[in-house]
């Protein structure tokens, strides 16, 4: 009797986020649509001297570029985080780059659009990436791998279970909703590009709303390549 009433109270007492399951990683893709935002706000003001917006969706002050690149990251290399730093950093470098590659491929076929090029980089990848980056992929890989992730999952499994299953339902949902609501704004603007004109109720409030402008302001380094 004794025996079972302990294992109830330690099932009671485990975390909703304990090693890689959903939850877990659901909280580092979110971290990481933030804080790529933030981070790379401030690398725009210092580089640049603008405060210019860097999120990747017309709601939320979020990247889901940035929230997929630590995700990847965390399910490759978290697991053999005992390895050597110089395996971890050219495995980060490899599917980094990779990582990049793909998302500037995928804007492309997609929305008619780029982000970004290295055309005029001598280190450049196809002009969707470069080798320099590809290091800093390296390099905040091990980062990430050695010391940032263990603090956030310390912190993220903390978190009460009840308060933290509903949470993650809740964010994921409004998630969900701005990534659908935003691609179809990206949508609508390729269809203008294309000179289709409004023809349903839909069209018509993303034209009025969120028209060429408002989202050059929300994507000042969009540009359209169809």
């Amino acid at each position: 009797m004794d025996t079972s009433i302990n294992v109830e109270q330690n099932n009671k007492k485990k975390s909703f986020a304990e090693g890689l399951n959903f939850f877990k990683l659901f909280w580092i893709f979110y971290i990481g649509c933030f804080a790529g935002v933030v981070i790379e706000t401030i690398w725009c003001i210092v580089k640049n001297g603008v405060l210019e917006s860097r999120t990747a969706l017309v709601i939320l002050p979020l990247n889901p570029v940035y929230g997929f690149g630590v995700l990847i990251i965390s399910i490759c290399f978290v697991r053999f985080s005992g390895n050597k730093n110089i395996t971890i950093f050219l495995g980060c470098m490899v599917v980094g780059g990779m990582f990049e590659y793909l998302c500037s491929l995928f804007q492309e076929m997609v929305f008619g659009t780029i982000s970004w090029s290295y055309a005029s980089d001598s280190l450049g990848i196809f002009e969707r990436t470069s080798l320099i980056y590809c290091v800093f992929w390296g390099i905040l890989g091990v980062m990430w791998v050695r010391g940032i992730y263990p603090y956030l999952s310390n912190i993220i499994q903390k978190i009460p279970n009840d308060i933290g299953k509903f949470l993650t339902y809740f964010l994921l949902i409004i998630i969900i909703i701005d990534i659908i609501f935003t691609s179809l704004a990206l949508f609508r603007q390729l269809q203008r590009r294309e000179g289709t004109p409004a023809t349903n109720l839909v069209q018509e409030f993303y034209d009025k709303n969120l028209d060429d402008a408002t989202l050059k302001k929300i994507y000042p380094n969009m540009t359209p390549v169809r």
